[in-house]
């Protein structure tokens, strides 16, 4: 009775010392706060940036370029002067300064189809966060449900710890009345042994659960955390009776950013062959160039000044190069091939990606059948349970059975309690999963 007591002033102690300065979390917090601070999501992040960056040089290639040479040394012996073209035999320093600028006019489409590839990369890239948000979501989710099972689980053993504790103070009441013999009350402690053993497991693993939690959200284990409860999970959830595969799984291919990244892969994959097409047509490049030359000659008194030479020499080009690929020893056609490949690999992958979102969404629909199905079972055993120790408290009371068979049918209902506890959460994520196939946020309210 003692030992009870003290266990029961302990855990009272501990859950507030736990509530104070604890911050509660909904599960939607929890997803935010993945979606802003997982190191997955981060790097989803950093690959859209790339892809942006990426779509920005090609973007680039349309414009001329634009580079400016400055170059200067010295020339020993017999050697042209740059200024004049004369041969000279002495030193001569000489510098030369030019700016050119080069634009591609035509190179057979390959920059506009980069820059479409680009694009499609980048959408492709936004989708694949996506997925990877969708993927953490569901484990959080898990995870929260996880918690909030652990925390029912605590609250019935921490319910069983002072039913047996009313229940041993009642036997020994009896015992002193001398309606029930002194070993009576042996089964009894072995029970209370058994439940505070239940209730430091169950407390146990609501801080296993928690910090599973945490895990997920990338949190620091000593981080002051505790979910939300709602009045009751099952208000909130609900999987359509008429539930088929055909519907969720149409509802899916619409929703599921995996199918959506794998499309346009086939897109980008297309374009890969347009690109490597473009090295077997013809380029036209324009070009321009300023440049001008200055030379010092030892001991020559018509040096003119640095400015006044690189205004006297200046000189200008502007042309226009046209480039005709005849023959690279097949590499282009080698190239095109390497491109149709991918296309045929995009393909592939798509398919498989369907046919995976099948088999996961008829699983999700097995799956949430079985569970409402368990659900509705551990229901009815727990209501037989309920009657069966109604029974035997009667009869107890009345001296018809003894301890030991009064402690069976308590047990019984604390198993059916626990069945249906467990049995609720399975079905909860079960059905979520079937939200999330359907394209609803993740939710439970």
């Amino acid at each position: 009775m003692i030992r009870s007591s003290l266990l029961l002033i302990f855990f009272s102690i501990y859950m507030l010392g736990t509530l104070m300065g604890q911050e509660v979390w909904s599960l939607e917090k929890c997803v935010q706060h993945a979606a802003q601070n997982n190191l997955n999501l981060r790097q989803a992040e950093i690959g859209i940036q790339q892809a942006a960056l990426n779509r920005k040089r090609n973007e680039q290639a349309r414009y001329p370029n634009l580079n400016a040479q400055l170059d200067g040394g010295f020339n020993f012996g017999r050697t042209i002067d740059p200024t004049t073209n004369d041969f000279r035999s002495q030193r001569i320093g000489s510098s030369r300064v030019s700016i050119s600028s080069n634009m591609t006019v035509y190179n057979g489409g390959r920059i506009s189809n980069s820059i479409k590839q680009s694009k499609i990369d980048a959408e492709a890239a936004r989708v694949d966060a996506a997925r990877q948000l969708n993927d953490i979501s569901l484990q959080i989710a898990n995870s929260y449900l996880n918690v909030l099972l652990a925390k029912e689980q605590a609250i019935i053993a921490q319910k069983q710890v002072e039913q047996t504790s009313t229940q041993l103070s009642q036997t020994d009441k009896r015992i002193e009345a001398g309606v029930l013999p002194k070993n009576e009350r042996l089964e009894i402690l072995a029970q209370q042994a058994r439940n505070e053993q239940n209730l430091v497991a169950a407390q146990n693993n609501v801080a296993i659960n928690l910090i599973s939690l945490k895990n997920f959200l990338e949190l620091d284990p000593s981080y002051n955390l505790d979910v939300e409860t709602p009045p009751d999970v099952i208000q909130y959830t609900a999987i359509d009776e008429y539930l088929n595969l055909e519907k969720v799984y149409q509802k899916a291919l619409e929703t599921q950013p995996s199918i959506e990244a794998s499309e346009l892969r086939i897109e980008s994959a297309h374009l890969d062959v347009d690109i490597a097409k473009a090295d077997k047509l013809p380029s036209v490049v324009l070009f321009g160039q300023i440049n001008s030359n200055y030379a010092h000659i030892k001991d020559f008194p018509l040096n003119e000044g640095y400015f006044k030479q690189i205004d006297n020499n200046l000189g200008q080009t502007l042309g226009a190069q046209v480039n005709f690929p005849i023959y690279n020893r097949g590499i282009n056609d080698i190239a095109i091939e390497q491109a149709r490949l991918g296309i045929i690999n995009a393909e592939v992958a798509n398919k498989q990606a369907k046919q995976q979102l099948q088999a996961d969404v008829q699983n999700a629909i097995a799956n949430a059948r079985a569970g409402k199905a368990q659900l509705e079972a551990s229901q009815i055993a727990l209501d037989a349970a309920k009657a069966s120790f109604d029974n035997a408290q009667k009869m107890y009371d009345l001296g018809a059975i003894n301890t030991l068979e009064y402690t069976n049918a308590k047990t019984n209902l604390d198993t059916a309690e626990l069945d249906v506890v467990r049995s609720k959460y399975d079905y909860v994520f079960r059905a979520k999963v079937i939200d999330f196939y359907l394209g609803k946020e993740l939710t439970l309210k």
